[in-house]
């Protein structure tokens, strides 16, 4: 038992390595050949979850072949729709979105996706999660709403959508 767990642990690093270079042939190779699309590396971490968040096409890969996206991080509480926001990565938000990922989960610090991206000035991703969250007006756990933190830091053009959103909805 002990040396299987070890081998299927291993398989795991190895999609979780291909994931994160975002190396889609082998990415589909592992998968193809038995991999758990929802196994933990060593770091107790899936694939989904150190994907390389730029490549959609790895992030669609996992997804297709059943990765959960709403996993948590064990550490912070973020999913990777709240990576992908915060970094601006739309193409994988949108990936996300399309595959079940919940736009409305808040990690540890009562962050939304919507707050991170606001606040990291990624318009993009803002306008693919507005229409998304349920309450786009929520504070976080410091008393912010996107919107503020967005002002904040200074993303007018995001302060402006938001706005003007906001006001026809």
């Amino acid at each position: 038992m002990e040396d299987a767990r070890m081998a299927e642990k291993s398989v795991a690093d190895k999609l979780c390595d291909a994931s994160a270079r975002g190396n889609l042939p082998e990415v589909l190779f592992l998968l193809q050949n038995g991999a758990d699309v929802n196994g933990f590396n060593k770091y107790n971490r899936t694939a989904l979850q150190v994907v390389k968040l730029g490549n959609s096409a790895v992030v669609k890969a996992l997804l297709e072949a059943g990765a959960y996206p709403n996993l948590r991080d064990p550490v912070c509480g973020l999913t990777v729709m709240h990576d992908a926001a915060r970094e601006g990565f739309a193409d994988s938000v949108r990936v996300l979105v399309d595959h079940g990922a919940d736009t409305n989960v808040v990690d540890d610090k009562g962050h939304l996706p919507l707050h991170l991206a606001a606040r990291e000035g990624h318009l993009q991703v803002i306008r693919l999660l507005m229409g998304r969250t349920a309450n786009p007006q929520k504070a976080n756990g410091q008393g912010y709403t996107a919107r503020q933190l967005a002002l904040r830091y200074g993303r007018m053009d995001i302060v402006q959508y938001m706005d003007e959103y906001l006001s026809s909805h």
